[in-house]
This record gives structure tokens, sequence and C-alpha cells, in this order.
């Protein structure tokens, strides 16, 4: 069930969930904005635990949203599932309450973009997730924090 995303003040962080790297994406205060914010490289459950909890102190974060890799047909794939475990295992770490985001096209969306930038390969490597978290996070705002459970398919 989404959460009432005004019930406690605070930012809300996007999270684009990867086995190596996560992409990190926050909003403003206010909730209207959301801007890149850092990739990290995980490092095992203890300090990928302490990294939550010290972005969660440092950054007033209330909410996080994990991006959901759903197929075109709405259904969810494998990474899903593991974003899903990744989004109950933070909420457990940091005591802050998650909901789920389709994420569908925000990497290549963001790979078009750097491409767009004329970055080097190396460089966009370094962008391509917080970025992604970046347009998962503000299509989330702007859809007035409304989580999904349940995507559904596009309608072509």
């Amino acid at each position: 069930m989404p959460a009432n995303h005004q019930t406690a003040p605070g930012r809300v962080a996007g999270i684009d969930y990867g086995t190596v790297r996560v992409g990190i994406a926050l909003s403003d205060p206010e909730r209207k904005l959301a801007s890149p914010y850092e990739n990290y490289t995980r490092r095992g459950l203890q300090q990928d635990a302490r990294r939550f909890r010290q972005l969660v102190a440092d950054e007033d974060v209330a909410q996080f949203v994990v991006g959901l890799p759903i197929h075109l047909d709405g259904r969810e794939s494998e990474k899903s599932t593991e974003a899903r475990r990744f989004g109950r295992w933070l909420a457990e770490e940091t005591g802050v309450p998650v909901e789920y985001f389709d994420e569908r096209f925000t990497s290549s969306e963001a790979e078009q973009f750097l491409l767009g930038a004329d970055m080097t390969r190396k460089r966009r490597k370094r962008r391509r997730d917080m970025l992604a978290a970046q347009i998962m996070l503000s299509a989330y705002l702007e859809s007035q924090c409304r989580g999904q459970e349940d995507p559904g398919p596009l309608d072509g």
C-alpha cells in the first residue's frame, strides 16, 4: 500500500538498484525537484547499511522510492524481485518507508541524454545510474507521489 508522501517532512531519495552500483537521486525538501546525488558502489551488507543510514541522517531522507524494472507488458522481471528485496532490506536497515515506482526506460533515457552531452564512455558510466535515479524520481514526484505496487502494461 502506498504511503502518503506528506506523512513525514523530509526529502525523498530515488534509488536505481543495481547489484554492483546503486544510483541515488534526492528531492528538494518541498519534494518538487529531483537532482542526481551519487552512484554508490556496493561494499557488503554492513557497509551498505551504514552508507544508507548516513544518507538518511545527512540529507533528512523521509522516504525511499526504489525503481522497478518492469517488462513492457507490465510483468515484473527478475531484477524487479531483486529491487523489491533490496527495498525491504533498505526499510529494515534505515527505518525509512519505501515505495516502488516503474522505472521503464530510465537507464536508456539517461544513456541517450549522456550521449547527447558528448561525454566519454567512462564519464557516462560514472553518471548513468544516478541520472536514471533522477529521471525515475522526477516521474514519481510528478505523479504526485502515488506509489505503484503493480505498474501494469504500457498501452500502445
